[in-house]
């Protein structure tokens, strides 16, 4: 007999995705933080809030893409 059940539980890209906007927007938002807290460079913190504003963003319209 031939196995015909299908398999609920892997991954798929998209969840994959979101998951690493998640973890990116977390990390940029926590290095930001510790950059304005340690005195560093205004470079450092434009860094971060891009990252964070360009990871943010992509979240949203993944979210309402997905909503249609």
């Amino acid at each position: 007999m031939a196995n015909t059940t299908t398999r609920t539980d892997s991954l798929t890209r998209g969840e994959i995705a979101r998951t690493l906007l998640c973890s990116v927007v977390v990390i940029s938002a926590v290095s930001s933080t510790a950059a304005s807290l340690g005195g560093a460079d205004t470079r450092v913190h434009l860094l971060c809030g891009i990252v964070t504003v360009l990871c943010g963003g992509a979240l949203a319209v993944r979210g309402l893409r997905g909503r249609r």
